[in-house]
């Protein structure tokens, strides 16, 4: 994880980090990367677990993971 952590703070602009994602993930996971922040965000918002996963189209227990998250306080000034 340091490394991937290391290479990150590494990158200097927008396209570094979108042309090291790509050759990192596939498109289909950066899609559900994608919709995991949004999750977050609309959790923050106080949208309801039931309406995010209707919403998104993602599985109850994928909202519930980032509920669990927010409440150990990660995200806290992410997001």
């Amino acid at each position: 994880m340091n490394d991937l952590i290391n290479i990150l703070f590494s990158i200097n602009s927008k396209s570094e980090m979108q042309n090291f994602l790509l050759g990192l993930f596939t498109l289909k996971e950066i899609k559900e990367l994608s919709k995991r922040l949004k999750i977050i965000r609309m959790l923050k918002k106080g949208n309801t677990q039931k309406y995010i996963a209707q919403k998104l189209q993602v599985g109850i227990a994928t909202v519930t993971r980032g509920s669990k998250e927010i409440q150990k306080g990660k995200f806290k000034n992410y997001v």
